[in-house]
């Protein structure tokens, strides 16, 4: 199969959003905040202009193809999250044992899951605001990554154990990504 002469992917900075590049760290500013993460690789680039950042390479081979794409996508979802941010919401199931979830410091407790007698804990990432209201938590975020991851590490915590999963569907559930 022959290479392809060059590969490039251009996302474009919509009004009120600025980007700089130095030294393989992208950092773009919006109305939401700052993000800032490091791009490096001998043959994928980053162009940055007034206002497109293009992933771009010369000569690629598979995988430097699969990196263009994938850079680009983050370059997307950087833009996205100083721009709307990113906003998930989950919901606290239980059918055997009332559930209470609590904020403490970076930890989400969650207590009398299946009527365990010591709490359950979630990490709650940097950036990322969380807001108990009933049965449902709202995770809010610049950074798509850290948003859900904190919803995964929310579900790992009430992974239920040794019972019948059938059976016993309690947790907290992600039910709603976007707005």
């Amino acid at each position: 199969m022959p290479k392809m002469e060059e590969m490039s992917r251009d996302v474009k900075m919509p009004s009120g959003v600025t980007t700089t590049y130095e030294k393989g760290i992208l950092t773009i500013k919006g109305p939401r905040g700052v993000l800032e993460r490091s791009f490096v690789h001998p043959r994928v680039q980053l162009k940055v202009s007034k206002d497109t950042v293009s992933t771009y390479c010369n000569r690629p081979n598979r995988r430097e193809m699969g990196l263009t794409g994938t850079w680009w996508a983050h370059v997307k979802n950087m833009v996205e999250g100083v721009t709307d941010g990113f906003h998930y919401k989950m919901r606290i199931i239980y059918s055997h044992f009332p559930i209470k979830t609590s904020l403490k410091g970076t930890e989400l407790v969650i207590e009398n899951f299946l009527g365990e007698r010591f709490p359950r804990k979630a990490n709650v990432l940097e950036g990322v605001t969380t807001k108990i209201s009933g049965d449902t938590i709202t995770l809010e975020g610049n950074n798509k990554e850290n948003v859900g991851q904190t919803a995964a590490n929310i579900e790992k915590a009430t992974k239920v154990k040794n019972y019948d999963p059938r059976v016993f569907q309690d947790g907290i559930y992600l039910v709603k990504r976007g707005e």
